[in-house]
C-alpha cells in the first residue's frame, strides 16, 4: 500500500503527571508522528502549558483534575510540587478516571500507550476494545527490582485470573505496588522500555521473563540539542573557552534538591578536586535564597560557573568541553550522558536512583559518591571520585566505555523505532508495510 493512501493509526499517549515522564512521552510521539502516526499527548493543563509542539501529527489533550485548596490547578503537576503533596496529586489523578474515559469515547484512538501508575487507564481503554502498550520510562532494572520485591512480598502475577474491565479504583486502597501490576495486567503482551541493550542487556532479558511480556526497546529518545530554546548563551561562550573535556557539569534535575549541608561538602569537594565546572542550582518553589547565601565563599571565578534555575542541558553536556557530569541519576539524564558520551560521577538520592547508579558502576560508565553511614557525604571523597572521572588519562576506562556507548547509539540510528513501529501496527491488526 503506498503510504499516502494509508490511514493515519490514532494513537493516545497518557504519561504520569511528572515532566520527565511528559518529555520521554513527547519525543515517542515526535518520532512516531513522522511515521503515518497521529498522536494525542494527554496531560494536566499545568504540564501543556510547558509543552511546544510544532509537528501537526501531534494534537495535545486536556484532562481536567479535580481542584482542592491544597491542590490547586497549578499543582496538578509534579515541577514544583511539595513532596508532602505528592499523595494527593495521584488521588486527584484517580479521581480523573471518569473525563478520562469521555477522552477515551470522543477520541476513539486505535491504541492507548499508558505509564505505570494508573491501572484504570487501561482497563478503560478495554472496555472499548482499545489495546494498551505500557511504556516505561526508566530502565528495566529498578523495574526488574520491584518486581523482585513484591514477589518476595507474597505478591505474583497475575494478580486475578481474570481482568476485571469495570473494576471501581479506590485509591486509598491501591498501593504503589499495586499500580504497576494492574497495568502490566490490564495491557498488552508488548511494553515498551526507554533504554538500549548494550546498556542493560540482561535486566532487559530478565524483566521480559517477569512481567511475562515482550519488551520492545525504544532507545535514549534524546531531544536534538538544536531543538531547546537558545537562552543563556553566555554559558556556551563560557564554555568555548575552555579546553577539551576539562569542565564538570553539576546538575540535579528538577525536583530533586540537596540539603544545605550536602551543597556545602559537594562546594568544596569540587573546589579541592580543581577542576573547572557549570552548576545548575535549584531550589524548591517558595524557596527564597540566593547562590551567594546557599554556598561557600569563593565557589564561583575563573573555573566556576553557577547558573540559577533553568539551564540547556542537552547543550550543555554536547559541548566539547565537558568533561564528566555530576549527576543525581534520573534516567532522563543518563540517556543525555550516554548519548554525548559523558562520564557520570553518581550522587544518587531517591526512587530508581540508587539503582541506576549501580547500573553506571556494573557497565563501567560511571562511578558513584560514596556517603558515610549517616548519609552524609564528605568533600574529600567528592573531590577523590571528581579527580579520577575528569583527570585520568584520555584513554581511562570510563570515558572510553561512555564513548563506545555513544558510538554505538549513533550507529544504530532509528533502528529501535522501527521495531516499535512494527510491534505497534501489528497490535491494530495492521501490515507494517509502508508504516517502517
Amino acid at each position: 500500500m503506498d503510504a499516502t493512501n494509508m490511514s493515519k493509526i490514532r494513537v493516545l499517549m497518557f504519561p504520569w503527571l511528572a515532566y520527565s515522564h511528559i518529555q520521554s512521552f513527547l519525543e515517542l510521539a515526535k518520532k512516531l508522528s513522522k511515521r503515518n502516526f497521529y498522536i494525542y499527548l494527554c496531560s494536566t493543563p499545568a504540564n501543556l502549558a510547558h509543552i511546544k509542539v510544532k509537528e501537526p501529527s501531534i494534537q495535545l489533550v486536556e484532562l481536567l483534575l479535580p481542584s482542592t485548596p491544597e491542590l490547586p490547578p497549578h499543582h496538578h503537576t509534579t515541577k514544583g510540587l511539595p513532596r508532602h503533596l505528592l499523595s494527593n496529586l495521584m488521588k486527584a489523578l484517580d479521581f480523573s478516571s471518569c473525563s478520562f474515559s469521555e477522552i477515551l469515547t470522543r477520541l476513539k484512538p486505535d491504541l492507548l500507550i499508558s505509564d505505570f501508575l494508573q491501572p484504570w487507564a487501561p482497563a478503560k481503554a478495554l472496555t472499548l476494545n482499545i489495546p494498551t502498550v505500557q511504556f516505561m520510562v526508566s530502565g528495566a532494572m529498578p523495574y526488574c527490582h520491584l518486581l523482585n520485591i513484591l514477589k518476595k512480598s507474597g505478591t505474583a502475577l497475575p494478580l486475578r485470573s481474570n481482568y476485571i474491565h469495570e473494576r471501581v479504583y479506590d485509591s486509598d486502597s491501591l498501593t504503589l505496588g499495586d499500580r504497576p501490576l494492574l497495568c502490566l495486567e490490564g495491557s498488552s503482551n508488548v511494553m515498551l522500555i526507554r533504554s538500549f541493550r548494550e546498556l542493560e542487556g540482561k535486566y532487559i532479558d530478565e524483566l521480559s521473563v517477569q512481567a511475562m511480556k515482550k519488551i520492545v526497546l525504544v532507545g535514549p529518545l534524546v531531544q536534538d540539542p538544536s531543538e531547546e530554546e537558545n537562552e543563556k548563551t553566555e554559558i556556551i561562550e563560557w564554555l568555548n573557552k575552555k579546553n577539551p573535556s576539562s569542565v564538570l557539569f553539576v546538575s540535579f534535575g528538577s525536583e530533586c534538591y540537596l540539603s544545605k549541608e550536602d551543597k556545602e561538602e559537594l562546594a568544596h569537594g569540587i573546589l579541592l578536586s580543581n577542576v573547572s565546572f557549570i552548576w545548575v542550582l535549584r531550589f524548591p518553589q517558595g524557596e527564597k535564597i540566593s547562590a551567594e547565601e546557599a554556598l561557600p565563599e569563593g565557589i564561583t571565578g575563573e573555573k566556576g560557573l553557577i547558573i540559577e534555575g533553568w539551564a540547556p542541558q542537552k547543550r550543555i553536556l554536547s559541548h566539547p568541553s565537558i568533561g564528566g557530569f555530576l549527576s543525581h541519576c534520573g534516567w532522563a539524564s543518563i540517556m543525555e550522558s550516554m548519548k554525548f558520551g559523558v562520564p557520570i560521577v553518581a550522587m544518587p538520592m531517591h526512587v530508581d536512583q540508587p539503582s541506576n547508579a549501580k547500573l553506571l558502576e556494573e557497565v563501567g560508565i560511571g562511578l558513584k559518591i560514596k556517603r558515610e553511614p549517616s548519609g552524609k557525604i564528605e568533600r574529600e571523597e567528592v573531590a577523590k571520585v571528581v579527580r579520577e572521572a575528569m583527570l585520568e588519562e584520555p584513554g581511562g576506562p570510563v570515558r572510553r566505555k561512555s564513548r563506545e556507548l555513544s558510538d554505538g547509539m549513533k550507529d544504530k540510528g532509528d533502528e529501535d523505532i522501527g521495531e516499535v513501529v512494527k510491534e505497534l501496527v501489528k497490535l491494530c491488526g495492521l501490515e507494517a508495510n509502508g508504516y517502517v
